[in-house]
């Protein structure tokens, strides 16, 4: 059996938290690299690190990508060598199934659930989600879960900053009937959407009940304008982008729509709030899990 390998950062829980984020942007991100992030001790929960774990030698690529997922201070990388480990048991570190709302999210390597009244959603271990977006991607799901549950009816979907396409496929297994567009900054998750919408049966296309795909930086793309306005707007990003993009979904949005915003740690809620209530939103449902904040807000 070949070794395995394994790069290790140690930096503060936000600094590990945010890499995470940025690597769920990451669509181009080499596939035999898995990621997870985790407390280093139960006694220091602030001290965190990164674990990268690869069938095979490191490359300075790997370790550059890995650095530019630290917005300031990239942390020194630790490398070692795992000896006669099994490489899919190491690749599962820190990716396990997660249920969040009725749906069920694993990797190819588990079991769909059996569990009556769940949906299984699968995702590739190399795109599944560290600890941080566990809590962002988990707390949408229960939130879109619970706006399906309270009565909401969305008609024209949309999912912006998709990455994998997951919530968007969960957002179109809630309303099977709606138009959804998913879009993303990088055009590497065009191919990355595809291969999971054919994976858990989904359908691209331009019709009610499918998913198109568009390449856009914010709402900055015709075809994304054009199937406007949105009765539900996804946005699990960053607050940075939340707080900018405010004024563009308020115009994407019709009197009494919904957005579902994530990404943002609890102490960012403030700003991107204020951000959105100046557009023309008001909160509906507020959910926290972990540091992260999920903001269901409705327009006015």
């Amino acid at each position: 059996m070949p070794n395995s390998w394994k790069l290790t950062a140690f930096a503060d829980k936000s600094a590990v938290e945010n890499a995470l984020l940025a690597h769920e942007d990451a669509c181009d991100w080499d596939h035999d690299m898995v990621l997870s992030g985790c407390e280093i001790d139960a006694q220091m929960p602030n001290d965190w690190k990164l674990e990268a774990w690869l069938p095979r030698r490191p490359r300075q690529a790997d370790k550059t990508a890995i650095r530019r997922l630290f917005a300031v201070n990239p942390p020194e990388l630790q490398t070692e060598e795992l000896e006669d480990q099994d490489w899919l048991t190491l690749s599962q570190h820190g990716v396990e199934p997660i249920n969040a709302g009725r749906f069920y999210v694993h990797t190819p390597e588990y079991p769909a659930s059996t569990e009556p009244g769940f949906t299984s959603l699968t995702i590739p271990a190399s795109q599944a989600f560290g600890t941080g977006q566990h809590e962002t991607t988990a707390g949408c799901l229960a939130m879109l879960t619970l706006m399906k549950r309270t009565g909401v009816t969305a008609r024209n979907i949309a999912d912006i900053g998709t990455g994998t396409g997951l919530l968007a496929f969960a957002a179109l297994d809630l309303w099977p009937s709606a138009l959804a567009t998913a879009s993303d900054i990088d055009p590497v998750c065009t191919q990355v959407v595809e291969n999971n919408a054919a994976a858990n049966i989904f359908t691209m296309g331009h019709r009610a009940g499918e998913l198109t795909m568009v390449v856009a930086d914010g709402m900055n793309d015709p075809l994304l304008q054009a199937r406007g306005p949105y009765d539900l707007l996804i946005a699990n990003i960053l607050a940075g982008p939340l707080v900018e993009l405010a004024p563009d979904f308020a115009v994407s949005v019709p009197p009494s729509g919904h957005v579902l915003l994530a990404g943002l740690l609890t102490e960012q809620e403030p700003s991107v709030r204020r951000a959105y209530r100046k557009a023309g939103f008001r909160l509906a449902k507020r959910l926290v899990n972990g540091d992260w904040s999920i903001l269901w807000l409705r327009k006015r």
